[in-house]
């Protein structure tokens, strides 16, 4: 699968070197593994104990309760939008980056849609798995289109009435 990568901010086409281990299917040797959140929960010490990058998959119901005391073991946590109605994820990136501090990579799987990418970005997004009808070039230059932020997010943009006034409420702080 290609998938879109943040790269100090500028976007990327890349390979995806994560392999998705579906639950009961056996952990391979070596490889980057995202599994899903069940998994994770049963599994936590045996993957922990492996030498090898762990990544979550998060379902569009599943949220962030009892995950928060092990982000720092995971390199990835990708959230899944199931369709283009549902964005309660748009928040859990939010929260992963900004209340939690999470640094690792967060991406976005399922319905991602072009028009939503820039959004996904300054939601905290850094990595978005493209379907195969996507075009990469086209969802590279979705990035670009917009130039000026009207609220501030987790991306740390100045927002287009701090701008005019100064800075007065140029970021916000989830604290």
């Amino acid at each position: 699968m290609q998938i879109i990568r943040l790269i100090e901010g500028q976007p990327a086409t890349d390979i995806d070197v994560w392999t998705r281990i579906d639950d009961g299917e056996p952990l391979p040797e070596y490889a980057p593994t995202m599994v899903s959140l069940a998994r994770w929960r049963s599994g936590r010490n045996d993957l922990v104990r492996r030498n090898v990058a762990v990544g979550v998959r998060l379902a569009s119901h599943e949220t962030l309760e009892g995950l928060a005391g092990d982000l720092e073991r995971l390199d990835l946590i990708a959230l899944d939008f199931p369709n283009l109605n549902d964005g309660r994820h748009f928040t859990t990136a939010r929260l992963l980056r900004e209340r939690h501090g999470y640094r690792g990579e967060i991406r976005a799987t399922g319905q991602v849609l072009r028009d939503q990418l820039f959004a996904m970005a300054r939601c905290g997004f850094d990595s978005f798995d493209l379907q195969a009808h996507q075009s990469a070039e086209s969802a590279r230059e979705a990035f670009s289109e917009i130039s000026v932020v009207f609220q501030p997010a987790a991306d740390g943009r100045t927002a287009a009435h701090a701008i005019r006034t100064g800075g007065a409420g140029a970021h916000f702080s989830a604290s």
